[in-house]
């Protein structure tokens, strides 16, 4: 799984957002301002879109997961994962040591 590097500090992006909503009603159509916006900042117009679907989802405008909530799931996934790997190896140096346990005896 790669990992994209975020070009734009999150303040741009939280400009770059709040001048789409802003300036929504001096275009003809949404997308005609991210595509305006996006240029003038140097990203393309879907990654805007992007960004300003995420912050109607946050402030609850638009349907979806919460970029917060979406992180702790991550962060629960990740430690469940571990969790998991952490048992297997406790589950395999028991079988380990049980077995050597019984060798020991049997001579």
């Amino acid at each position: 799984m790669s990992k994209t590097t975020n070009k734009f500090s999150p303040e741009v992006r939280e400009r770059a957002v709040r001048m789409v909503l802003d300036n929504e009603g001096q275009h003809g159509s949404r997308w005609q301002a991210i595509t305006s916006i996006a240029a003038k900042i140097g990203c393309s117009a879907n990654t805007l879109n992007d960004w300003v679907k995420k912050a109607e989802v946050d402030s609850g405008k638009r349907s979806g997961v919460p970029s917060e909530m979406a992180e702790r799931m991550k962060a629960l996934e990740r430690e469940n994962r571990e969790l998991r790997q952490a048992n297997e190896i406790l589950r395999k140096a028991s079988a380990y040591f049980a077995m050597a346990e019984l060798d020991r005896r049997s001579k």
